[in-house]
């Protein structure tokens, strides 16, 4: 059975809240999603720099994919978000690029990742899903200062659209590969051990925002 809490309240910016186990399992949540994530996309990118990219292994790093985009869909459902406009583009990019890699594993004989690589105009569609997750990282560093985020914001798109371009060299690509592989990680791990109320943010604020758009329509 969960152990519940008695709700903490605080002094936010607009007035008093609490903090209750549904927001505690939210944050939990939203972490979980992002080990999965960090975890799936590790091993597939240590896969795909170590090993011949045999049909097996392809098979393995599109599982991979398909893991992490389950784990970074957890995390954008349970964000804390202060603008909901903002909150609902990211899950929209999620939805197109997970849409996209529905189409292209339907529709294309190489495996998901196979396909990805060897024509990058794909990264038109299932590129939306990394921007979903670069928005994440975005709101990491802005929220929290988390060095590993300030390099992964500019790093994902960088590698993406340099393949995307054709501009960068294999060993480049492998680098920035490793370093986001590695970098995003960090930045998991870390969530794991930051204190609950951080993630949940103060909550006066989201009910002013949802007054104020009350009071506008």
């Amino acid at each position: 059975m969960l152990n519940t809490l008695e709700p903490i309240v605080y002094q936010g910016q607009f007035g008093p809240f609490s903090i209750d186990d549904h927001d505690r399992r939210e944050v939990l949540l939203y972490r979980s999603g992002l080990a999965i994530a960090a975890f799936a996309f590790g091993l597939g990118s240590i896969l795909v720099l170590t090993q011949p990219l045999t049909p097996s292994i392809l098979t393995v790093t599109t599982l991979c994919f398909w893991l992490m985009t389950a784990g970074l869909g957890l995390s954008l459902w349970t964000i804390h978000i202060y603008l909901v406009a903002l909150h609902r583009t990211l899950q929209s990019f999620w939805a197109i690029g997970t849409l996209t890699a529905i189409i292209l594993t339907i529709t294309q004989s190489l495996t998901l990742v196979a396909t990805v690589y060897n024509q990058p105009l794909t990264l038109f569609g299932i590129g939306f899903t990394f921007a979903a997750l670069t928005g994440i990282f975005f709101k990491e560093a802005f929220c929290f200062n988390r060095l590993e985020t300030k390099f992964l914001t500019p790093l994902v798109p960088f590698l993406l659209l340099g393949h995307l371009s054709g501009f960068l060299p294999a060993t480049v690509e492998k680098f920035c590969l490793t370093l986001w592989a590695g970098l995003f990680f960090i930045f998991a791990l870390r969530k794991v051990i930051q204190p609950i109320p951080p993630d949940i943010g103060d909550k006066s604020v989201f009910t002013y925002l949802k007054q104020q758009a009350q009071t506008h329509n």
